[in-house]
């Protein structure tokens, strides 16, 4: 007697699942219910018809009941739901959604595909006109329906998981203006947040208003509008509204027949994706798996894993020995240009878990090409590895335009099998140089990783970036690349110097090596272990990290990018006759090779000139609008095309102001100068901690000392000096040094300082003499005024070491240099 098996549910799991039991039985009795119109279509498909990138409809369309009755003689019927499952007599209840008659059928094996549904959670007004979710076709329909009816061409995306990004995508190629909300601080949750960064820029110069950290409060609708109000009070208004919330799994029935849920909702289910009840199965979203990296129970609502699992569930029915042994959340996404890629665990879930980084598990950020750099069209790939001390890799993340998902799908592989970081090493993939590189990124992440876990490198990550007295931030890029921006606080020595200027570092402290991506620094950091520089470590990822961690969300917005073009457009006629237009090929070359390019096509331009430099590295684009600012020229435009990137940069002219000679790099004034004039303790200790921290900048800082100002700078016993009588009298009134200062205010007869210095100790803040000495360490350059000392009769043997001595035209030589000038 053949097998009567029921499926509820079609789409992914269950299509697949019914489909591989007829070919497993010729002679089984197969029925699919499915609740809504179509049993088998593209759901992942739904955004690109809404944005016209998938043209026809019906090309979303997999199969039919028609073609499946045909096919595989499988009895299909749409438009009924079961409504319940009766385990004692083995029978669903169905509801014809037509008709609404209730019918009964038996089973001898029940498989429940029911998948998941969107959620919608009790907002005020959610229920309003023109509020959508997307789930399936006649979702899909009514949305287009809509978008075509609504006055005015701005909608918003509540939620930033994989369907609000690619709807966001698809509104905005309709030609809609989308803001997104989303109640986390970034998109997409799988990606840890320095991978989305990525996307948030991105998705910002292609329009996309973030608005991140915060959810909806309620919705209002009237007429052609949809009044939004934020949890924090603000209020946006919108045309059209398409929530991406989240999912549910549709696991009522199972509920309702005695069988368990997890604390998600869940269908408990052993690895043959049986239920308790052994003639009832759940795949697809609606059933719990195994996540294969940390063995624990989780729900992983995708296509892939779905197929799969009706693909074991009709093994298992047909007799045959078979097991699904669970789900690593491979996943990946198009945002515009870029695709995001990602597999395994991320760093919420490890921690969400009790792991704790750095002692249970280990991250690393590396930016390498997407091929060989030499060859043209070479883009770059933004990729992250987690893995524990052992070398077990954990998970894996990539963003880039190119080569990113075959990556991940390697990685995928390795984290299947049980592979470790030292696999990454070993692994033979193809290299041609259109393809990929001798060293292809996955072999990277492997080199990386080994030289940490086997203690040849020591790695800080960008989050934990340090900036403080024990810490020296050690920029080993190369004069023009440093040119496109800097960390705060760093010092320069390029590598190829390093060597000749190694005695100019401090053993002592910590000392973090940055460069563009973390090769160069990898070698500096190797020249200062071997010198005995024991606290040497390698900044992950380097300047492209710093860059991307750091960026703010919607300062790259496509509107505001366009403002600033055109109002550099009214700067320079582009058609001007008497504009040089210089171009500069620099695709394919990997950093600092644009850069580089960049700084020579500058040294050999005059005032005005226009240089247009193409690109394909992603780095050098977000740079160029930093380097701009700080060497005073001009963005004309940033444009991103399909295979890499175009800016048009206008040269400014010498800071003397001619125009007709060569500009090399103009940079603008960064020193800092300021006027000591008050010999207040108080006072002078601002002074000294403003000057520390501009030099702790890079900046080259001036201190004039005049007329009061000069006595903090007096020795405590300058021994005996030859002084007439009115200079002794001046000498006894005048504080002798530092440590005699008074309170500009409050003094209390020296309890008021006292009370200040104990304050200054308990807080770990720098005595007024440690002050003055790390400035003296830190270059700050400090000039006493020769004429006032003459009048107020101070002697250089009473003036402590390390100063240099001037008059007003000293000080007013370094102000002409500088962007910052105190009075203190």
């Amino acid at each position: 007697m053949s097998k009567r098996i029921i499926i509820i549910g079609g789409v992914a799991g269950g299509a697949s699942c019914a489909t591989r039991l007829r070919r497993n039985d010729e002679e089984a009795s197969i029925t699919i219910y499915e609740k809504g119109p179509y049993v088998s279509f593209a759901n992942c498909g739904l955004p690109y018809h809404i944005g016209n990138v998938i043209k026809s409809r019906d090309a979303l369309l997999i199969n039919t009941p028609e073609a499946l009755k045909n096919k595989f003689n499988l009895d299909v019927k749409i438009k009924h739901e079961v409504i319940k499952i009766d385990r004692e007599n083995k029978q669903v209840e169905v509801k014809n959604l037509e008709s609404g008659e209730i019918l009964t059928d038996s089973y001898d094996k029940l498989v429940v595909s029911t998948g998941s549904s969107p959620l919608r959670p009790p907002i005020p007004g959610i229920d309003g006109d023109n509020i959508f979710s997307l789930w399936d076709i006649p979702d899909m329909d009514v949305i287009i329906e809509n978008l075509d009816k609504v006055k005015s061409n701005h909608a918003t995306v509540i939620g930033g998981g994989f369907i609000g990004v690619e709807v966001a995508e698809n509104l905005v190629d309709r030609g809609f203006d989308v803001s997104l909300i989303e109640l986390s601080n970034q998109v997409m949750p799988p990606f840890d947040f320095e991978m989305a960064q990525v996307l948030h820029r991105h998705m910002n110069e292609k329009g996309i208003e973030l608005i991140l950290s915060n959810g909806v409060k309620s919705f209002e609708s009237s007429d052609d509008n949809v009044k939004i109000t934020t949890n924090n009070g603000e209020v946006y208004n919108t045309s059209l509204v398409v929530l991406s919330i989240g999912v549910k799994p549709n696991s009522s029935l199972i509920k309702e027949c005695g069988l368990e849920l997890n604390n998600r909702g869940g269908v408990v289910v052993d690895e043959k994706l049986q239920t308790a009840d052994k003639d009832i199965f759940a795949i697809g979203d609606v059933a719990e798996v195994i996540h294969i990296v940390n063995g624990q129970k989780t729900m992983i609502p995708l296509a892939g894993p779905a197929n799969k699992m009706g693909r074991i569930a009709a093994d298992i029915i047909a007799g045959k020995e078979a097991e699904y042994k669970g789900s690593m959340g491979a996943s990946v996404v198009k945002v515009f240009d870029l695709t995001a890629a990602c597999v395994g665990m991320n760093e919420k879930s490890l921690e969400r878990n009790g792991l704790v980084k750095g002692k249970d598990y280990i991250t690393n950020v590396i930016h390498p090409k997407s091929h060989a750099g030499y060859y043209p069209g070479a883009m770059g790939i933004d990729m992250k590895i987690l893995y524990d001390p052992t070398g077990k890799i954990l998970g894996a993340q990539a963003v880039g335009f190119e080569g990113v998902d075959k990556r991940i799908d390697v990685l995928s592989s390795v984290i299947k099998f049980g592979g470790t970081v030292y696999d990454l090493t070993e692994l033979e993939l193809c290299y041609a140089p259109p393809y990929s590189s001798a060293k292809d990124p996955v072999n990277m992440l492997g080199y990386v990783a080994e030289n940490l876990l086997t203690h040849n490198e020591s790695f800080v990550d960008i989050e934990n970036l340090e900036n403080n007295e024990d810490t020296i931030l050690l920029d080993v890029r190369k004069d023009a690349e440093r040119m496109m921006g800097a960390i705060e606080g760093s010092i320069h020595i390029p590598l190829d110097k390093l060597r000749e200027n190694v005695d100019k570092l401090d053993k002592s402290k910590k000392i973090i090596v940055f460069c563009a991506v973390g090769l160069s620094s990898h070698s500096a950091c190797r020249i200062l272990k071997q010198k005995g520089f024991d606290r040497a470590y390698n900044l992950s990822g380097g300047y492209t990290s710093y860059r991307i961690y750091n960026y703010k969300i919607n300062s790259q917005l496509k509107k505001a990018s366009v403002s600033r073009i055109e109002q550099a457009k009214e700067n320079v006629q582009e058609d001007d006759d008497n504009v040089k237009v210089i171009q500069v090929d620099a695709c394919g070359m990997q950093c600092p090779g644009p850069a580089l390019k960049l700084h020579d096509a500058i040294k050999n331009a005059k005032s005005g000139d226009v240089i247009e430099i193409q690109t394909t590295d992603s780095g050098f684009f977000a740079d160029v609008e930093g380097f701009c600012n700080s060497t005073g020229h001009t963005l004309i435009k940033n444009e991103q095309g399909n295979r890499g990137y175009v800016s048009r940069i206008r040269i400014a002219g010498k800071q003397d102001g001619s125009s007709d000679e060569q500009t090399g790099i103009v940079a603008l004034p960064h020193d800092k100068t300021m006027v000591v004039f008050s010999n207040d303790f108080d006072k002078a200790i601002a002074s000294f901690i403003i000057a520390n921290g501009a030099a702790s900048m890079g900046r080259d800082v001036t201190m004039f000392f005049t007329f009061w100002g000069i006595n903090i700078l007096r020795k405590k016993h300058a021994g005996k000096v030859r002084k007439n009588m009115v200079e002794k009298m001046f000498g006894a009134m005048m504080p002798k040094g530092s440590s005699k200062l008074k309170l500009s205010k409050m003094n209390m007869a020296g309890m008021g300082k006292s009370m200040i210095k104990g304050i200054m100790r308990k807080k770990n803040v720098l005595s007024l003499e440690e002050l003055i000495e790390t400035a003296i360490k830190n270059g700050v350059k400090m000039v006493v005024c020769t004429m006032s000392m003459d009048l107020m009769g101070i002697k250089k043997e009473e003036i402590i070491d390390g100063v240099e001595y001037g008059g007003v035209v000293s000080y007013l030589d370094a102000a002409e240099r500088s962007d910052v000038n105190l009075f203190i």
